[in-house]
């Protein structure tokens, strides 16, 4: 299962909307096939790993990091195709909670005389496809948001300037998650003051996740690197000063959403990631949409990166809401991993819900 689980990962979060699956083919204690989930609308782990098996799967077992299917989806349902192939065992890390599958693959196999053990390294199959699980469960994205920080905890200067507070390392690391999620999100004032591309750098394969802008009032500068780019999104809520137009000219798409309290309705915003079906949202904005996500208890990881700096008494802290005048309202977080990232610190930390685990 831990080879089958390795497998899974070489796709991690580039399969949306549906999970990263490793799937091995044993028999007599030796492995005669294997596959990972590659390509939505394509094959998924366990039809690969059979087909790399070939005649050599009859009776033998097959390891598979999530339940086997058996609904008529993009592809075929598998479970039948593990029955055709004359498996006899079939050891499963995890239960898919989607509502078509969750538990009736598993059904379907025992009713066809296979042998079905789940629950094999169950928690690290979860952790694999952590925005998958949240989508199905929770409907909405299993969102991170990446801070860089001085030692101070500022993210940028008093008027706006931010490049760069932490290292090229960090910067190189940033790179590695963004190319695990679904989506990148990030607000007008973040691409107005670095007119980011928020891209993933030296990717062979070329592919780009989904960048999304919220705007409330549609003031995003028309010359932004990132308006020239396919894969954009762009949220608005009013358009004031009528630029909607000279930003049509862009290759950016953009979405008319409601405002609350004068800014995009974040769980709105919600539902509408959760029909995009994105699983891992991943967060590079400023300190007032990252408060605003924080608020409304969106937010499920943060990832620091701190750097030996310090930017002084007037800079930008990391969050702007929510306020807090008692001690017994602070936000729990628990730390995940704590490493060095060059000459910086990058900490994974846990958001607690209601200040539990």
């Amino acid at each position: 299962m831990s080879q089958a689980l390795a497998l899974a990962k070489k796709r991690n979060g580039r399969v949306r909307p549906n999970p990263s699956v490793g799937a091995i083919v044993v028999k007599q204690h030796k492995i005669v096939g294997k596959g990972f989930h590659e390509i939505s609308g394509k094959d998924h782990a366990e039809i690969i790993a059979l087909k790399d098996a070939g005649s050599l799967a009859k009776d033998a077992d097959l390891y598979v990091t999530l339940e086997p299917c058996n609904h008529q989806g993009k592809t075929a349902p598998c479970t039948n195709a593990i029955i055709s192939a004359g498996i006899s065992n079939v050891y499963i890390a995890m239960k898919d909670p989607n509502p078509l599958v969750n538990g009736l693959g598993i059904e379907y196999l025992q009713r066809n005389g296979i042998n079905v053990i789940s629950g094999i390294m169950e928690e690290e199959a979860k952790k694999l496809n952590l925005g998958f699980l949240n989508r199905m469960i929770n409907s909405k994205p299993y969102i991170r948001s990446k801070i860089a920080t001085s030692l101070d905890g500022k993210t940028s200067l008093f008027n706006g300037q931010s490049q760069w507070i932490t290292s090229e390392a960090s910067r190189m690391d940033v790179q590695n998650w963004r190319l695990k999620s679904c989506a990148i999100l990030t607000g007008k004032g973040t691409i107005n003051s670095d007119n980011p591309s928020l891209t993933i750098r030296n990717n062979p394969s070329n592919y780009q996740p989904l960048r999304i802008i919220l705007d409330s009032h549609l003031r995003v500068k028309v010359e932004s690197k990132i308006l020239q780019q396919n894969n954009v999104i762009v949220i608005y809520g009013t358009d004031q000063n009528l630029n909607l137009t000279k930003l049509k000219k862009t290759k950016a798409k953009f979405i008319k959403m409601e405002l609350s309290d004068n800014k995009i309705n974040l769980l709105e915003l919600m539902i509408y990631l959760n029909k995009l079906e994105i699983n891992e949202l991943w967060v590079e904005a400023g300190p007032a949409l990252n408060g605003e996500l924080l608020k409304f208890g969106l937010i499920d990881e943060l990832i620091t990166y701190t750097a030996p700096y310090i930017l002084g008494g007037n800079a930008n802290s990391m969050f702007d809401a929510p306020i807090l005048d008692k001690m017994k309202d602070k936000i729990k977080l628990l730390v995940l991993d704590c490493r060095n990232i060059g000459e910086d610190v990058r900490i994974q930390a846990k958001v607690c819900k209601d200040n539990v685990d």
